[in-house]
């Protein structure tokens, strides 16, 4: 089956069973990348199967008419499934939430007072740590990090059942500016922070491989990756755009 051509499939048919059979890869690469930022009592199994759900919705959804490929479609919506499933377990320990605003925080206080982006080193002494234990300390919260950029407009409230039509226009305003400002603020982000998530989030590379092509440590790439992550939740909190 032509993927251009997918349209929405009805429930049961053979051309549902079909686009999932086509498509099983794409979840294992999904999960996968999800997968190696779990803690251990996780179980993988369980979810893979909320990315097969999530799969399994991109089927009946897709619209070509959207000028998205089914592909880029279906890897919003395996992803979305497993963090809700995710979320559902409430799987961050209370903890490291706790740690990562509390970095938030600090970057925060001190780009108001810099006027500019600090650096690691310039939030670790700001938390009277040593470079070294804040490193330590961005390995220990990288779970509460590892957000799926093009699906961050969930954290928009959007529960209401049945909104009204000034209420979805309102959302649609929202995501618009929420997605404005993750954009500006990748455009402030230091270069090597910039190349770690757009390879990881937008060409699809695994964190192994980032480290392979800049010769460094993966755990070194996980803690860019946190240390962009925090600084953007950061930004959005000061725009009031989050909570947490």
């Amino acid at each position: 089956m032509d993927k251009n051509s997918y349209l929405p499939a009805k429930p049961g048919s053979s051309e549902e069973e079909e686009i999932i059979r086509e498509n099983l890869p794409l979840v294992k690469t999904v999960v996968g990348r999800i997968a190696m930022t779990l803690p251990a009592h996780i179980e993988i199994e369980d979810i893979y199967s909320a990315g097969l759900m999530g799969l399994l919705n991109a089927s009946r959804n897709y619209n070509p008419e959207h000028g998205t490929s089914f592909e880029g479609y279906a890897q919003i919506q395996i992803r979305r499934s497993i963090m809700d499933e995710l979320r559902r377990r409430d799987w961050n320990p209370r903890s490291v939430c706790q740690k990562a605003r509390k970095i938030q925080e600090v970057m925060g206080e001190l780009e108001s007072r810099l006027g500019r982006i600090p650096n690691e080193q310039e939030v670790a002494k700001a938390m009277y740590l040593s470079t070294t234990e804040y490193q330590s300390l961005l390995d220990e919260v990288k779970p509460s990090t590892f957000i799926c950029l093009d699906t961050a407009s969930e954290s928009i409230d959007n529960s209401a059942r049945n909104p009204t039509l000034e209420e979805k226009t309102g959302d649609e305003r929202d995501r618009r500016e929420l997605t404005r400002l993750i954009a500006e603020r990748l455009e402030q982000l230091p270069e090597m922070q910039r190349k770690v998530l757009s390879l990881y989030y937008f060409d699809g590379l695994r964190l192994r491989q980032i480290a392979d092509a800049y010769g460094l440590t993966e755990s070194r790439i996980c803690q860019l990756h946190s240390q962009a992550i925090l600084s953007i939740k950061s930004y959005l909190r000061k725009m009031d755009m989050i909570s947490d």
